[in-house]
């Protein structure tokens, strides 16, 4: 019997048969492969790294594809996708994705992006030259493959680099290595304004440890979720909460006199005061303001958030001499006494921490008198990088 195997056209045909979207379909599992390795960089903002997730499962789904069963359709499908990849890209670049948490602050170009933009901009020439003449396959097939090849062996310094992506914000950055962030000099996570209906990131602020951002937003955190049980202003005064009359300022604070005694601190179940916003003429809680025992001074404050919070005081105010429930009633003359009947009261550290938004973050103190005094040398804090005012 004769052997035909040599001699088949079909299988000459097969052996060496160019394919028309080879280097379109390596170049898009090439990105994919980048994006894929992006992830872990992006694991602070899951909404990102589920979108690296997402567009690296279709690339390399469509690279796949298009080397197995290369077609007009299919063809057209990766024109598509890697043109509107290539345009997210130069958008994140130009402005950032403002509907991508994680994405929405613009990143200077790196090698791993601009690689992996730069495969998906060839297979969108590839698959359009494909799709306006789809008969046209490459002419020399071992070229075609020497190329798909090199794409290949490029990709993997580009995944490389996308594992040890640089998120910034300005003249900040913080940079993530194999996973794990290290910040640079002047490192920091890219801002995010305070919205307490969100998740509480406080990243961003320079000088801030992982351990004081963690207790600053573990603080916010569990004001935001446990003060609210204090919304009603009748519930508090029956609970022992008294006005000190101040709600003419916009802001009018009820304090439960015998909480600052007690041995809890920075707790909302039991804030020593309550900030209500009046201005619209009822009251609306807005802030806690805790307050430590008689005899703390601002120098044995305890450290929350390092930079991120700041403890204030109130030496210059003079009250009622009502023991129960007094009320401010004037300032201190220039000699720092109050005119009888009125008296001093001895002043403690206290911090406001807010559970509505606010132009100085959510640990700012109020503006003018309701400010208080701050430690000797230090300036006003104004988180504007997490207030409305980003």
């Amino acid at each position: 019997m004769r052997d035909t195997t040599a001699s088949s056209p079909k299988l000459r045909l097969s052996i060496g048969r160019p394919r028309p979207l080879l280097i379109a379909g390596v170049a898009s599992v090439s990105a994919g492969a980048i994006h894929a390795a992006a992830i872990g960089a992006h694991a602070e903002h899951p909404q990102a790294a589920r979108v690296f997730a997402v567009v690296a499962l279709l690339q390399v789904a469509w690279g796949v594809a298009a080397l197995a069963w290369p077609g007009r359709r299919l063809a057209i499908f990766g024109f598509v996708l890697s043109g509107a990849l290539v345009a997210g890209w130069a958008l994140a670049k130009q402005s950032g994705l403002s509907f991508i948490e994680g994405l929405d602050v613009k990143e200077p170009i790196q090698f791993a992006d601009a690689l992996c933009a730069a495969l998906a901009l060839y297979a969108t020439l590839e698959t359009g030259a494909f799709v306006l003449r789809p008969r046209l396959v490459p002419a020399r097939p071992l070229l075609a493959n020497a190329s798909a090849c090199l794409l290949i062996a490029v990709a993997l310094p580009g995944m490389v680099e996308a594992g040890n992506h640089v998120h910034s914000h300005g003249h900040e950055s913080v940079v993530v290595i194999d996973g794990k962030a290290t910040l640079t000099e002047a490192a920091a996570v890219p801002v995010k304004k305070f919205d307490p209906s969100k998740p509480i990131d406080l990243g961003g602020t320079s000088g801030v440890t992982e351990e004081q951002q963690a207790r600053a937003e573990n603080l916010v955190a569990v004001t935001v979720v446990r003060l609210p049980q204090w919304s009603d202003p009748a519930v508090a005064e029956a609970n022992g909460y008294h006005s000190i009359g101040d709600a003419g300022t916009g802001d009018e604070h009820l304090i439960n006199w015998t909480y600052i005694d007690d041995d809890k601190v920075l707790d909302p179940d039991h804030p020593e005061a309550l900030v209500y916003n009046t201005r619209k003429g009822t009251r609306v809680l807005e802030a806690a303001m805790y307050m430590l025992k008689p005899g703390s001074t601002l120098e044995t404050v305890p450290d929350i958030g390092g930079p991120l919070t700041q403890w204030h005081i109130h030496d210059n105010l003079c009250f009622t001499d009502d023991p129960v429930a007094p009320r401010v009633v004037g300032l201190t003359d220039g000699s720092g006494n109050c005119r009888a009947p009125s008296v001093k009261l001895a002043p403690v550290p206290m911090i406001h921490v807010w559970i509505t938004t606010n132009e100085c973050g959510p640990f700012s103190a109020l503006e003018g008198v309701g400010a208080g005094q701050i430690k000797p040398g230090e300036q006003r804090l104004c988180d504007q990088a997490h207030g409305t005012g980003l």
